[in-house]
């Protein structure tokens, strides 16, 4: 129950339109019980009394209240069409708003097809519960009592006996209204899983085909497939089971009313038009019980959906704005770890990090993979907060600083670049939509992206495709390079930035980058020690501690973790020496 208030808070801004919809449904279900009221006045007054007057008249009141049940049907079903649709759209965008505002620990937790699925899949199914639940209730609720009444205006005892058999029902309709439900709950997981899968092995198409495995996959998604088929068709079953149940029920309660009615009849206590006019209320009465049961399945899967849909908007974020938190001043000095340590869980990833970068300085982190680098340059933006010391800012806290503003000042540059299907001019104006197509060029001019994007079929105004697909991974990463350079932040990460390229890529990217790393205070991560020799500052983690600081050349000389992972990188090379690239600029 509370889920469904929960769901009907989402229909309280569109009540006026909701109560329209219902005054309609209130004119319908009038006309419905009117309607079979008139066949006892047909009956008795023309087919029994012969009344030529009522010839002429009550042909022309049924037709006349066909017609108002007619435009009352129209009006209920498209104002709670409306009303449904917007309610669905509210529930799609709330839930992908929040999804926005969530920590990025919450997304590592939770596969992307899962949360698609609960954006498209889940909320669909919610709109059955919502548009056709709510108009089904109350249209065939308002129908049953006007149609009851008419029954039990005909005939108390008729009515009684024909509808004694329903309470019987109850008890087996509550139990498959609760199978259907589980049985919906876990479709809607395996149906997350398979869109899992689709993400996966769509956005991976080179590597399945790479490695020969459309046949695994193939297999992958067919068993899952089946596993939901399977499990649809349980639910299936027992929603097929609930029709013969009611129609059951309502020959028993026919054949009751037949009999007894028939007996009433031929004994004078009841008139043949009273008769037929109860019969007509019957026949029209069984049809709004049948809905309502089917209703009851219906809002049954609505609820499993909606149950997920409320777990994810239950989620909190886990990295919070305290309230008056400070807007950060434009960063004019340093970046400062104290004591930092950071844990997934139980697990350790960084141990008591001390570390301060001024401004203008380039600082490399370097060490075997898994060592806690990444982790360590995703403290800053404060995408994770430390579990014990504080990262500064400046002095400041960033716990105690808005978000925007801090990360407003950093950019991030990664080795998986992170582009839209969208143009081009798009792509590198994302931190900055409002930029002049002045500016955006200058952005790529300096990131050496200009000329390939002169060649595009429609230059800055060519979509790229998901991911950038129709670019080179060299060009991919210039335009990210670009989009960095536009957004002109005082901080740059660059995690991997030219790990994925090969060597006539990665030259053409370290030129952007020289450009990049001007007057910024620039932290770097990289595997390839060739690529930060000329970094002001070096400094190696293992296993989550720093163990080792200080320039190329003096850690070579001191022969610990550095010397060790250079050494091995110079053999994996042969003769050819690493060649320095980048870093060239000094703090400003």
């Amino acid at each position: 129950m509370n889920i469904y208030l929960r769901l009907l808070g989402f229909v309280r801004p569109y009540v006026k339109r909701l109560a329209g919809a219902v005054a309609c449904m209130g004119i319908y279900s009038g006309f419905s019980g009117a309607l079979a009221w008139l066949v006892k006045p047909v009956v008795d007054r023309i087919f029994v009394g012969q009344d030529a007057a009522m010839l002429a008249l009550l042909p022309l009141a049924v037709l006349g209240v066909s017609i108002g049940k007619g435009l009352a049907d129209y009006g209920q079903a498209y104002l709670m069409a409306w009303v449904g649709q917007r309610v669905i759209a509210d529930v799609r965008e709330k839930v992908y708003s929040h999804l926005q505002d969530l920590s990025l620990s919450f997304f590592h937790r939770n596969p992307t097809g899962q949360l698609i699925s609960r954006i498209t899949n889940d909320v669909n199914l919610l709109h059955g519960t919502v548009t056709d639940a709510v108009t089904g209730f109350l249209k065939d609720v308002l129908t049953i009592l006007a149609l009851v009444g008419v029954i039990f205006h005909n005939d108390w005892l008729l009515a009684t006996v024909s509808l004694v058999v329903f309470p019987a029902a109850v008890a087996p309709l509550a139990k498959m209204g609760k199978r259907i439900r589980g049985f919906s709950r876990k479709s809607q997981v395996q149906m997350g899983s398979l869109t899992t899968i689709l993400h996966e092995v769509l956005s991976g198409q080179s590597i399945v085909k790479a490695f020969c495995q459309e046949s695994r996959e193939k297999e992958r998604f067919s068993k899952e497939n089946k596993a939901l088929f399977r499990t649809l068709m349980k639910r299936y079953r027992i929603r097929a089971l609930s029709s013969p149940l009611m129609e059951t029920l309502g020959g028993v309660g026919a054949a009751a009313a037949i009999y007894v009615g028939g007996y009433r009849v031929l004994h004078g206590e009841m008139t043949t038009g009273a008769f037929f006019s109860f019969i007509a209320a019957l026949g029209m009465l069984y049809e709004p019980i049948k809905r309502l049961n089917k209703l009851n399945l219906l809002v049954q899967e609505g609820m499993a959906a909606a149950e997920r849909i409320f777990q994810v908007l239950d989620e909190q974020p886990e990295i919070k704005e305290i309230p008056g938190a400070r807007v950060l001043a434009p960063i004019s000095r340093e970046i400062e770890l104290r004591g930092v340590s950071f844990g997934y869980g139980k697990e350790l990833v960084l141990s008591d990090v001390n570390l301060r970068i001024s401004r203008g300085e380039v600082v490399a982190l370097v060490g075997e993979s898994g060592g806690g680098k990444t982790t360590l340059a995703h403290l800053i933006p404060r995408f994770f907060d430390p579990t014990k010391g504080a990262v500064m800012v400046d002095g400041n806290d960033v716990r105690e600083v808005t978000l925007a503003s801090l990360r407003g000042q950093i950019a991030l540059v990664t080795q998986h670049t992170v582009l839209f299907n969208d143009t081009v001019l798009n792509n590198i104006a994302y931190g900055r939509p409002q930029a002049s197509m002045e500016e955006i060029r200058a952005a790529a001019v300096a990131a050496n992206a200009h000329g390939f994007i002169e060649t595009l079929p429609e230059g800055y105004q060519t979509v790229i495709g998901e991911a950038g697909t129709k670019l080179s991974g060299g060009e991919r990463q210039r335009l990210c390079i670009a989009r960095a350079l536009l957004k002109d932040a005082p901080i740059l990460i660059l995690d991997e930035a030219t790990s994925s390229l090969d060597s006539e890529s990665e030259e053409e990217v370290q030129k952007a980058l020289e450009v990049l790393m001007r007057g910024r205070t620039v932290l770097v991560i990289a595997h390839r020690l060739s690529t930060v020799r000329n970094a002001h500052r070096i400094v190696v983690i293992k296993g989550g501690r720093i163990v080792e600081e200080g320039d190329h050349q003096s850690l070579l000389e001191l022969g610990g973790e550095y010397a060790r992972l250079y050494r091995i990188q110079a053999e994996s090379m042969g003769s050819e020496q690493p060649r320095p690239t980048g870093m060239e600029g000094e703090p400003k």
